[in-house]
Order: C-alpha cells, then structure tokens, then sequence
C-alpha cells in the first residue's frame, strides 16, 4: 500500500482566509509536529507543494454531507503523495485537524490535563485510504464547567486567563465535543466566553442565568427581583445579553429561577401554587423565546427542566414553545432522577415520556457539589455501569440532541470525562475494552493491574442509602463533619441536627454521630486495602507513570482514607467527650486534625511542576475549614477542663507525682500549645 511519510521537513499548506476556529486547531497541529519532529513545520504557498493540505471539501471530495463532517483524501504529485484534511465547516476541519493529531502523530486528548509525553519521531506513515468521519451520536455535546475552584485559584489572573483556558476548551474539542459552559458566574469582562467562541465551541448559559444575562440583583441592587413587579428591567438585561452575543454560535437557555439558582417563588411568595408558578415561568419562556427571535435567525434554544421547573413541567404547569429543546438533568449523583433537595428526596424520573415531542438531551454530573455526600475533587463514586445505563436509556428515550457533562475542575474526572466522550460519540461502549484502552494510554506499564484497581475504586466507595446511586464521595467526610461540629458546640448535644435528616433519618444527636461512625467503620477497611494496594503497585511502576498514576487516582484514594479516618476520630471524640472523659477527647479531636491534614498533604504531592497551586482554592469539599472547624472544637473542649491556666492536664497527667507536690507556679508560666499537649497526652494515655 502507497504512504505519505511526514517528517521533520513536510511541508503544510492551510488555504486562506480560515476563520479563527480553524487557526487555533492549525496551531495546535503545529505545535504537535514540533513536539514529535523536533522541528517546527515547513509551510507551503501552494497545495501541490505541501505533504499535508488543510482545506474545506469540494465536490469531487464526496465529504459526508452533515454538519461536522470531515474526511482525509488523498492526492499524488510528481510521484509523491499528500494528505488533504477535507471539512465541511469550520468545526469539520477542526475535528479533521485533531483526529490527525491523536491517531498519527500520536497525541493524546488529555496530553495537558494528565501529563502524557508525546513521543519523539523521525517519520510517520499515513496509508493512502480515504476516510470520513463516523456521524456522532448526540448534536450538541460539551462540558458545563461548574463549580470550577481549582482552575480560580491555580494562577494569579482572576478571572482565570487564557493560560487556564485555552487548554480546557483544546480537550474538549480533542473529545468531540462542541458546546461549553465556560465557568460559573465569572466576571463578564473575562476571556472565557470570547476564546470558547474564537476556539468554534457552541457557548450556552447556566440555567440560572438566562440567555447569559446578568443576575438581577447584581444589575439592580435593592429592587425585588419580580419579573411581575418589573418586566421591563428584567427584559433590558434580556435584550443587553442578546444584543452581545447574537452573531455567535449560541445555545439560547430559556429559564426562570430566582437569585442564587433558587426558586423564583423564594423571592416572590405571591406565587404560592403550581399553577401560578407554572404560568408564571410559561410566560418568561415565551417571552425570552420572542426576543431572541426578533434578533436573531433559526436560533438553537432550550429549556432546562431542573429542580423545580421539571417537577411543574411534568405536572403540566409548564408550556414549552415549538423547537425548544427540553434539557433533563440527573440528581447529581448520575441516576435520572430529581435532585435531593436538603432531605427532600422525591427521585422523580427525569426522563421525557413516550408522548413528548420534540428534541430532548441531558444535563448530566459526574462530579458534584452539594454539602452532602457528593464528589468534587475525587473521582466518581458510583461504578462507570451506572453512567453507561442511565445514558443509554435517556438516548433511547429520544434525548439524543444534547448532552452537557458537569466536568467540574477537569483534571480529577479524565476516567469519566474519557467515558462520556466515548458515549456522546458513538451512543454505546464496551466499559471493560475502554477502561483498559484508556489506562494503556495513560500508563506505559502495568495496565492491567492499574485498570483492576480502578474497578475496585467504584466497589470501595461508602454505601449511604438504599438506592444504586447512594455512594459518597469525599465531600460526605467534611461538610458532615463540619455540621457535626458546629451543633454539638452549640450545646445541642441531645436535639437532633435537621440537616442531617438526609442520611441519617430522624434520630437524636448522638444517634446521628453513630450512624455516621458507623458508615465510616465500614468503608474505612476498603479504602485502606485499596490504598496499600496502590502503594504496592507504584513502586513496579516507571518513575514517569507513578506520579501521573498518583495524580489521576492514588489521590482520590488518598482523599478517601483521610477523610474516612479523621471523620471516624470525631465520632468517637463526641462519645468520648459524652462521658465527660475531656482530656481524651482533645487528644482524639487532634488524631481527626492530624488525619485531615493528610488529606491536605495528598493534594501537595500533586502540585508539582505546572500544578503548582492547583489546589489551593479547595473552597468547596474545604478541607481547611475541616481543620478549622476541628481546632476550635479542640480548644472548646480544652477550655471544659484545662482552663483557665492551662496547665491543669499537665499537673494531671504529665508531671511526676514528686514534682506536683513541691513545683513553684513561677516556674510553669508557659503552657503548652493544643498540638504539643495533644502529642504528649496521646503518648500518656498509649494511644497508636
């Protein structure tokens, strides 16, 4: 079979006049040939001059006719052949451009986000046969980038610059993916929307900030946010957000929530029934669905059925117009079902019936933030079967024409991220064939025992509840912990915490502690199991592979055992401290610390070279609020025994039986800090 060999001294030739789109995917390439070739690429001024030409499809190219679509053709001159990247539009060559770059010059989707070196070469061979690229499963696929602290916090540019950016927009494109969500609520005059569009990504908006416009409250500080009351303010921020983006590829979200991603009612109480609820946001939809019409042509809009708005549509309180994509989301958790909401749990389906026209598609987390149990910086609790069930059966329900990942941060989800792209473009996925595909692309060693420990991971992970879904990830140790904390230094020691009626059910305080101890007696033995395992394994491993595999999964294992043990010590410091035992107490409520510092530390080992800080605006799962939250106890049960002075304990516990008898008060003015005393009353009492 004929070849095209590119090499150090290829030639490339992109036509003229291509729109930024495809600029940004050509610079990509250029910046990967350098990368294998050592070399940047030759450019050509003419296609016959040139071994690889980046054009949009002609006839005689007999490119697939759909939107998206490219194809490689291939052309002979002067006895030497050349591969043509053929488009159909700018997102064709785009796709074009990047499949070449992953399957010949061997570049990975996740090359940035999971450290995958590019191998030096000195030529590749392309075979000389055409190829058109398969048509994707879902129309519009792309990531919400939501509640996205560690990319806030990693470099000093707030909001995050192009540094940030530019390689998060780079793996979603090298993912098939076309649509984003840059950010949530990041300050208008940032790069994220105006680089997603340049880069040829589809921009659409949070659904509590319709048609991506500005929150009232922020526009209009001190008006009461009811779009009865003020219709017209609240359409001049409508009107301001379309005039702005109107000539880009937009997915128009028609919505009505309240402030804060609430329910409107919360700030407009006269609406006290489902039917004034329901007419109230038919009538903002229709009304946003007009003024988007009036200004711009065929407009993409949808409509995101969350939370309450789905509950009301599915009652039939809700109207939609013609066209408007219905968008259903998960419970956060990966199951379609509605979201837990503080104890509520009604798990209604969130799927469209039989009978519901029209186009539909899916909001869908495999990360999550919610004070509960959810994963944010750890990897999916629930096994990827769960995933690959819920998706196929809202593709079979018809919701095939959206797909919007919350991908959080990125860099701890590339497992699941990897999983979702894989479904969005070909609908189905063998789990197995692609867990051992994407550890071989990560790893270079020992794949398949890397791969059976990520299948242990998802059978690991805490069991908080009856359903299939009901697994922790790590926020379960803190934000528990925290609440825990918090009421029993409120002296609420026998009253139940309401807030904690999600896992525990209605019980007295101490039973509430005792469930959660519970919960972590039984996953704790696993997670260190896992752990050790892990450990076993990176010291087989190339020097290379061990810290992406620390980075990519040992980490989550890490969170999981820290949080596990620190949370465990708490429970048993509030029994503890129960039978006014004060000194042990303090001593145990320090092991928590001591724990959760682990967990702090574990993040630290995978700040190195580029993620420098990438963790440092650990603002939701917070572990340094963990800590905080535990010092102050630890100072609050100090001061039941050890005040005022301060050196109670001591005398007590650490002083000779001769010295406590004959010391001089000036001669012990200086009493231990909480961490000192701590490690001596720990060695005291011979606690491990």
């Amino acid at each position: 079979m004929n070849h095209v060999v590119i090499h150090r001294d290829s030639a490339i030739f992109l036509s003229e006049n291509m729109p930024t789109a495809v600029k940004h995917a050509f610079d990509m390439i250029v910046r990967d040939h350098q990368k294998v070739f050592g070399v940047l690429p030759k450019f050509a001024s003419s296609p016959t001059d040139a071994d690889l030409v980046i054009r949009y499809a002609t006839e005689e190219d007999m490119c697939p006719k759909r939107v998206e679509a490219f194809s490689f053709r291939f052309k002979q001159h002067n006895g030497s052949w050349s591969l043509h990247i053929v488009g159909n539009d700018d997102l064709g060559l785009v796709y074009g451009l990047l499949h070449y770059s992953q399957t010949y010059l061997g570049v990975d989707p996740f090359w940035f986000w999971a450290d995958i070196p590019v191998s030096r070469k000195s030529k590749i061979e392309i075979p000389v046969k055409n190829f058109d690229s398969p048509e994707r499963k879902v129309k519009y696929r792309g990531w919400f980038i939501n509640d996205e602290d560690c990319l806030i916090g990693w470099k000093k540019g707030y909001p995050p610059t192009k540094e940030v950016w530019y390689p998060v927009f780079e793996a979603l494109l090298r993912c098939g993916g076309n649509m984003v969500i840059p950010g949530t609520d990041l300050p208008r005059h940032g790069i994220h929307t105006d680089l997603a569009s340049e880069m040829g990504l589809w921009v659409t908006h949070h659904h509590a900030e319709p048609l991506g416009a500005e929150m009232f409250l922020r526009a209009y500080p001190g008006k009461k946010p009811s779009y009865k009351e003020h219709p017209e303010l609240f359409e001049a921020l409508w009107a301001e957000a379309i005039e702005k983006q109107k000539n880009r590829k937009t997915i128009w979200v028609l919505s009505f929530r309240g402030q804060g991603d609430a329910p409107f009612w919360h700030d407009d109480q006269e609406f006290d029934t489902p039917e004034k609820r329901g007419e109230m946001i038919s009538q903002v939809v229709r009304r946003q669905y007009e003024m988007v019409c009036q200004s711009v042509d065929n407009p993409v809009c949808c409509i995101a059925l969350y939370g309450e708005i789905a509950e009301l549509y599915k009652d039939g309180h809700i109207t939609v117009p013609e066209g408007v994509i219905k968008i259903w989301a998960d419970n956060g958790y990966g199951k379609m079902v509605s979201r837990r909401q503080g104890n509520e749990n009604l798990r209604i389906p969130s799927l469209p019936a039989p009978n519901d026209d029209g186009e539909h598609g899916v909001y869908y987390h495999i990360t999550f933030h919610d004070l509960q149990a959810s994963n944010h910086l750890t990897m999916f609790p629930s096994p990827p079967e769960l995933i690959v069930k819920e998706l196929r059966k809202a593709f079979d329900a018809g919701a095939t024409a959206y797909l919007l990942v919350n991908s959080g941060n990125i860099r701890p989800h590339l497992y699941t991220i990897d999983l979702v792209s894989r479904l969005w473009n070909e609908g189905s996925i063998d789990i197995d064939r692609h867990l051992q595909e994407f550890v071989s692309r990560l790893y270079t060693a020992k794949h398949q025992e890397i791969a059976d420990l990520y299948r242990c991971y998802f059978e690991k992970s805490i069991i908080y509840g009856p359903n299939e879904d009901d697994r922790a990830g790590e926020e379960f140790y803190h934000h528990n912990a925290r609440r825990i904390v918090a009421h029993w230094m409120k002296g609420n020691r026998n009253a139940p915490e309401p807030k904690l009626f999600w896992a525990t059910g209605e019980r007295p305080f101490p039973e509430q502690v005792r469930w959660f101890e519970e919960k972590c007696k039984e996953g704790l033995e696993g997670w260190e199991e896992l752990y050790r395992s892990c450990n076993r394994l990176s010291e087989q491993l190339p020097e290379e592979d061990r810290q992406r595999f620390y980075d990519q999964f040992v980490l989550s294992v890490k969170l999981h055992v820290s949080g596990c043990k620190g949370f465990l010590a708490l429970c048993n410091a509030f029994f503890t401290f129960m039978k006014h035992d004060y000194p042990l107490a303090f001593v145990q409520v320090s092991q928590s610390i001591d724990y959760y510092k682990e967990g702090l530390f574990a993040l630290k080992c995978s700040e190195h070279g580029k993620w420098e800080h990438f963790y440092r605006a650990d603002w939701l799962t917070n572990i340094k609020s963990t800590l905080y939250s535990l010092d102050s106890l630890r100072k609050f049960i100090r001061m039941q025994g050890d005040s005022p002075h301060f050196f109670l304990w001591y005398r007590e516990y650490l002083m000779s039986e001769i010295e406590k008898h004959i010391y001089l008060e000036n001669t012990h003015r200086n009493p231990l800090s909480d961490d000192e005393l701590a490690a001596k009353l720990k060695e005291k009492f011979n606690i491990q």
